[in-house]
């Protein structure tokens, strides 16, 4: 019995689970009889396994407002509801979890592994049938795809086992394959992978962009490499990497000789930010910036904004800094909700204020710079004038008009913006923090029946290399060269800002931007201002496309949450804006007072700056959110320890458990 257990959490799935991933081939011959020496010999079949991979690694929209609400949870957005995360003692190890909940799965990895162990022993043998090039291209996404998903996993647990290949169902070889290599070493294993996809696959260019590419394989490499170069940087000397002090990992004899490929800590995070700079540069080289007017288009005679176009065309691939994109279609049954939620609040996630104050004005200056030129947050016109055009142009103010194109259903659509709809808490309609974006929006009232939307998805966008060149550069060396300077100029000249980043760090009080950006921070200390602005660019710039959280993970941003509270807040309702809610006799229609329970309004006494989880004494984010150290890596669940021992006690398993996470169910976080 413990070994099937351990089979569904470390192997991954049954044989029957990948064939689910393989219709075509369940066609063919009934599940019981199908070899591997028959149904993976041909490259319709390595393609179709392949398929059958894409929608459950990729990133695709869900219902809701899919990839655009991802941030949630984050200093960017908000939804009505708290993260636990945030909350002391809220956010619990479990002793279990329904295999497919589980975030330890390994059930992808496994199809990975499958396809890997029984192809490329044909291929190697010059045994299979079809096109070179495309049998070539469909193993590269297999290698792809699973560093894509081992990422996931890297990326919530840290140290991770690294598992090549299929494990049969066996204690002995189970148990083994469960030990956890230190995180670098899975860093560069995903690494490996993605030069292995780099090697295999072709170019994105001239192609629909729907099938992984070389270029898209570069670009995660260097995300990769910044997230592992980052996190060794600004986690040194702590339990959260191989050899700090109390790193778990010592206690299991199979780590505690452990030494770095480069031979020190600090030469392992130069590798992984110099593999970043190098990835990323042969992407950013060879894309061209898709044109922003930096203008919202409001009638259809208007020349419309090809940025903004590009988050919600239904065909993604003329969009030259768009790497791979997901399809969707009405007639296929394939839809999702974001333009629908569009129209709305967001699917009740709003941009903070936190998001809005950190975009700088037009002219490169902080909004609290003298001579800015800031208007202020007396109503969302005077936010939008003057600031950086990807604020300007996202952000939807009161009056402007949603719908251009008119046809026939669209029942959701709303034409005209109306004043945020912050009384209603239902998340279809509301708005939870009074700012609402139109990124991901169409104008299109075709798009807007209700679950029916078939715009596109963006993956993975080319700008991001030019980002994580930037960023890699100047934590490696402390100055930005030439490509760097030149890609950030670029960003910006496409944002309508004032090119010279120079004079926005020289404006730059870092204690300002603390009180509305966690990127200020690394380890609780305020970076320097050329480090923040950097991490300012890649935070306006990929606003909304799900990397929030984690840059903050990777920053090691939220460490003076620890003893300071932060309170997320979104417009400033008690000003001039207050009187958008009011009955036709000239009352308010806002209720507050923390002990009233028909408040639905934080109370001016709190903030004059609408705070969502504020409204009620018994919201128990009431009091702002706060961290934990141990936060910044998941717990294991109890049952993982269980069924790996060989004797009962837990002390005996492979596995350790997360610095300051409990191995005991149902417990809070040490610290």
């Amino acid at each position: 019995m413990k070994q099937i257990n351990i089979f569904k959490y470390v192997a991954g799935a049954a044989l029957i689970t990948v064939f689910s991933s393989c219709n075509d081939f369940l066609d063919k011959e009934p599940q019981a009889t199908i070899s591997p020496d028959k149904y993976l010999v041909e490259e319709s079949q390595l393609a179709s396994y392949a398929n059958g991979l894409y929608k459950d690694i990729l990133p695709g929209h869900g219902y809701g407002y899919g990839i655009f609400g991802e941030d949630k949870d984050t200093d960017n957005q908000a939804s009505f509801d708290y993260n636990d995360r945030y909350i002391p003692g809220q956010w619990k190890t479990k002793q279990s979890q329904k295999m497919d909940d589980d975030s330890y799965r390994f059930k992808f990895i496994y199809s990975c592994n499958y396809f890997l162990e029984n192809v490329l022993p044909h291929y190697n043998g010059k045994t299979l049938s079809g096109d070179d090039t495309k049998i070539r291209q469909y193993i590269g996404e297999i290698y792809f795809l699973r560093a894509h998903e081992y990422f996931k996993r890297y990326q919530m647990f840290g140290d991770f086992p690294i598992v090549r290949n299929t494990v049969p169902d066996q204690m002995e070889p189970l148990a083994d394959a469960s030990k956890r290599s230190p995180r670098n070493e899975v860093a560069r294993f995903i690494i490996s992978d993605l030069d292995s996809a780099i090697m295999l696959m072709g170019s994105g260019k001239g192609t629909d962009k729907t099938r992984i590419n070389k270029e898209t394989a570069l670009l995660l490499k260097s995300r990769v490499a910044l997230f592992e170069g980052t996190w060794l940087k600004y986690f040194k000397n702590t339990a959260f990497v191989p050899n700090g002090p109390e790193w778990p990992g010592k206690s299991k004899e199979y780590n505690a000789g452990y030494q770095f490929p480069t031979g020190d800590i600090d030469k392992e995070i130069n590798y992984f930010l110099t593999q970043s700079m190098e990835a990323a540069k042969a992407v950013g080289d060879a894309i061209t910036l898709v044109e922003n007017t930096g203008l919202v288009q409001q009638s259809a005679a208007e020349a419309a904004n090809p940025y903004m176009d590009m988050f919600s065309a239904e065909n993604m691939s003329e969009y030259s800094e768009v790497l791979l994109w997901r399809p969707y279609s009405k007639a296929l049954g394939v839809t999702h909700n974001v333009v629908t939620a569009g129209q709305h609040g967001n699917y009740g996630i709003g941009l903070t204020r936190g998001m809005v104050e950190g975009f700088l004005m037009a002219n490169g200056l902080p909004i609290y710079s003298a001579n800015s030129g800031y208007q202020g947050d007396e109503t969302i016109a005077d936010v939008r004038k003057d600031r950086d055009s990807r604020l300007s142009i996202f952000l939807k103010e009161p009056g402007q008009k949603n719908i251009l194109f008119e046809a026939a259903g669209g029942d959701m659509a709303v034409p005209i913006e109306p004043y945020p709809v912050i009384l209603n808490s239902n998340p279809e309609k509301g708005y939870s923090t009074g700012y609402a974006l139109r990124k991901g929006g169409s104008y299109d009232r075709k798009q807007c029946d209700n679950t029916l939307n078939y715009t596109g998805a963006v993956a993975f966008r080319g700008t991001e290399a030019l980002l994580n060149y930037i960023e890699a550069c100047y934590e490696r060396d402390g100055a930005l060269d030439g490509t760097a300077q030149n890609y950030w100029r670029q960003i910006r000249e496409r944002s309508h800002i004032d090119p010279d980043y120079n004079k926005t760090i020289a404006a730059t009080d870092m204690s300002k931007e603390a009180l509305n950006d966690w990127g200020a921070y690394s380890a609780g200390q305020l970076v320097n201002p050329t480090l923040y602005n950097i991490r300012r660019e890649r935070r306006c710039e990929l606003m909304a496309e799900a990397l929030r959280y984690m840059d903050l993970r990777r920053w090691r941003a939220m460490d003076q949450m620890i003893n300071t509270p932060y309170h997320i807040e979104g417009f400033k309702i008690w000003g001039e804006m207050q009187n958008w809610y009011k009955n036709e006799d000239g009352t308010s229609q806002l209720v507050y007072g923390m002990d009233n329970q028909k408040s639905n309004v934080s109370e001016p006494t709190r903030s004059k700056y609408l705070r969502p989880y504020e409204k009620v004494n018994n919201n128990i984010a009431k009091d702002g959110y706060r961290w934990s150290m141990a936060h910044y890596l998941t717990p294991y669940n109890i049952q993982h320890f269980d069924i790996t021992s060989s004797t009962g006690n837990i002390e005996d398993s492979p596995i350790y458990q997360n610095p300051y996470w409990p191995t005991e169910a149902n417990m809070p976080a040490i610290r």
